[in-house]
């Protein structure tokens, strides 16, 4: 008898809890509240490609896909393609590579990266990246928040060859980006 009512007091309690706490969850306001934001699948073939100073893109997610949370890029390039030192003032970066290798330096830190390895990147902290190696290298790049994907489509519009570094600098200074 005490068991019977010991579980009935327990499941009133929790469900009090569960209601209490959504309760809090939902007068949390509009923090975290998704405006449109649907469900998506990609295939692997599908993206936008871009070729951005000679990194060959696929934009996987846009910020309008992730309510500005974040973009998904995946990067698939040949060895000797880089991308200079520089500095994000508003963005965290996550390179994972799938296959490959890549050179990776942040901060003063330099370390060469193989399939299934990932560095993060925080914002403030210069870095730069090689591909190297015999073959493809094929990284997922996640940046937080998003907005970069539009930085990199505003640069793949220019010609490449050779790039206007002074309008690459402009299109840069404008997203709060420094090549050091």
């Amino acid at each position: 008898m005490r068991r019977n009512k010991f579980l009935k007091t327990m499941a009133l309690g929790a469900g009090a809890f569960s209601l209490s706490s959504f309760k809090d969850i939902k007068s949390q306001g509009n923090r975290n509240k998704l405006v449109n934001v649907k469900p998506k699948i990609v295939r692997d073939d599908e993206g936008q490609k871009l070729l951005t100073l000679g990194d060959n893109q696929t934009i996987k997610l846009k910020g309008e896909d992730t309510n500005g949370q974040f973009t998904l890029i995946e990067e698939l390039n040949e060895p000797g393609i880089f991308i200079p030192p520089h500095v994000h003032s508003n963005e965290d970066e996550v390179f994972h590579v799938i296959s490959g290798s890549l050179e990776v330096t942040v901060g003063s830190e330099t370390t060469i990266l193989g399939a299934g390895d990932m560095v993060f990147c925080p914002r403030e902290i210069p870095h730069s990246w090689k591909t190297i190696g015999p073959g493809k290298t094929r990284v997922f790049l996640s940046i937080f928040p998003s907005g970069l994907e539009n930085l990199f489509t505003e640069i793949s519009k220019l010609p490449s060859n050779p790039p206007d570094i002074e309008k690459v600098m402009g299109i840069a200074e404008k997203y709060k980006i420094k090549f050091i």
